[in-house]
């Protein structure tokens, strides 16, 4: 990723640019063959361009003297008819098309980690939260499945923004063709493997750039969305998962016993930061009647740093995961901790059946859960004393309604929607 936003790579893509103009415009008969035979060895000497750009303060003639250098008397055909946005925003588009194309191979990576987690964790039975407060179970497979799915998501989207922002724009001062004409803007593009926009003023438009940007903040946010779960899962009174500790790793210069999740607090902090990059970009769509260069200095820092942020959290993240650890033992023991209390809409919808209204069921099966966080005696031993409830569920009743099982009896099919097992294969879930 730092290669394809290096300043090298930005300036190849320039002249590459400019080529495949130069080519359109022999094909259209207004640059002789052997001027593009001396323009194609054309180069950039990057410190003579610096030189230059001391006097001209403008990147685009300073790249222009320098390549023009290179090539002699024919380098009055390279940039015929153009304006500077001309190169620098399909270039641009070449470049990010190319980070894009990484992002989606890190993407597809982490969505088969997860994935892989998602099967190997299917039966893992935990203790679902919702506000941070036991509410019924689920396993971890499912968790996992659950974020795998959004990633697919995420990286349908960033398929689309790849799409929308693989345009290329050769239509001179203002974007009236008068100095260049489509058809050449059309032959460069699809030599360059771009579409060409439709239509343009100066710049190409950036909504397509905000598009972008805020795929890749919708993607951060997901990837700061997991790895806050898995924070909050390695706490010292929960510790359900945990990210990986090497041999000799420290967690605090003070206190040797600690493991903290700073991995994914890693991947919480350039979230935010990628997020902020996206409100610029939105901020660039307004500009000044055909355009001004208000988005060219931040475009400079928001581009590239999202994209090296996010490549960079997509690898990070991708690793805690291949090297999670899972606890299924204490998922068991905080599954438990609540003498039962899980079971209560089992108990209340049981209820229900047997002819009480809703109103009545949850009534009672909530009086019986408010003693049980009290007193901390067993949900089920108090329902089983309770003559309201005995009266209408005998104890064998009550004890079948104490099954995990019953949450999760779907589950295959939940994992067979998604691909991700054959019918064939059950869930080993206990009672």
């Amino acid at each position: 990723m730092k290669k394809i936003w290096s300043d090298k790579n930005k300036f190849d893509k320039w002249l590459q640019v400019e080529i495949a103009v130069c080519e359109a415009w022999v094909d259209a008969g207004r640059i002789p063959k052997s001027a593009l035979q001396n323009i194609r060895k054309a180069s950039v000497d990057f410190d003579r361009m610096a030189e230059i750009l001391k006097v001209t303060h403008h990147d685009v003639t300073a790249f222009l003297n320098a390549v023009g250098e290179t090539v002699g008397k024919d380098s009055r055909y390279i940039h015929l008819g153009l304006t500077s946005s001309d190169i620098i925003d399909t270039a641009q588009a070449l470049q990010i098309r190319e980070a894009v194309d990484l992002l989606l191979e890190d993407m597809a990576l982490l969505i088969t980690v997860l994935e892989d987690r998602a099967i190997s964790n299917k039966d893992t039975i935990m203790i679902g939260r919702t506000h941070g407060v036991h509410a019924e179970p689920i396993t971890f497979g499912l968790k996992m499945a659950l974020w795998a799915q959004e990633m697919k998501r995420n990286y349908a989207r960033l398929e689309e923004a790849k799409k929308a922002i693989s345009v290329g724009k050769i239509s001179g001062a203002v974007g009236t063709y008068a100095t260049v004409s489509p058809d050449i803007e059309a032959k460069a593009c699809a030599t360059l493997g771009l579409a060409f926009a439709p239509i343009s003023n100066q710049i190409i438009q950036r909504d397509r750039h905000a598009q972008l940007i805020t795929t890749f903040a919708i993607a951060a946010s997901s990837l700061e969305r997991f790895a806050t779960e898995i924070r909050a899962l390695q706490r010292t009174e929960i510790l359900e998962a945990e990210e990986p500790f090497s041999k000799g790793q420290t967690g605090s210069s003070a206190m040797p016993h600690k493991r903290n999740p700073e991995l994914c607090e890693r991947v919480c902090g350039l979230s935010r930061l990628i997020r902020g990059y996206s409100v610029t970009a939105l901020e660039n769509m307004a500009l000044w009647h055909e355009r001004d260069i208000s988005h060219s200095s931040n475009e400079r820092v928001i581009l590239p740093d999202a994209c090296l942020a996010l490549d960079y959290i997509l690898s990070l993240f991708t690793g805690v995961m291949k090297g999670l650890q899972v606890y299924p033992d204490n998922m068991k023991r905080n599954l438990e901790i609540t003498q039962g209390l899980v079971f209560s809409q089992n108990v209340m919808l049981a209820l229900v059946s047997k002819g009480l209204s809703r109103q009545k069921a949850y009534e009672l099966t909530q009086r019986n859960a408010m003693e049980a966080w009290k007193t901390r005696t067993p949900f089920l031993k108090l329902l089983k004393s309770d003559p309201d409830v005995s009266s209408l569920l005998n104890a064998k009743e009550l004890d079948d309604l104490f099954d995990y099982r019953r949450f999760l009896k779907h589950i295959d099919t939940v994992f067979e929607r998604l691909g991700l097992i054959k019918k064939t294969r059950k869930s080993q879930i206990k009672r």
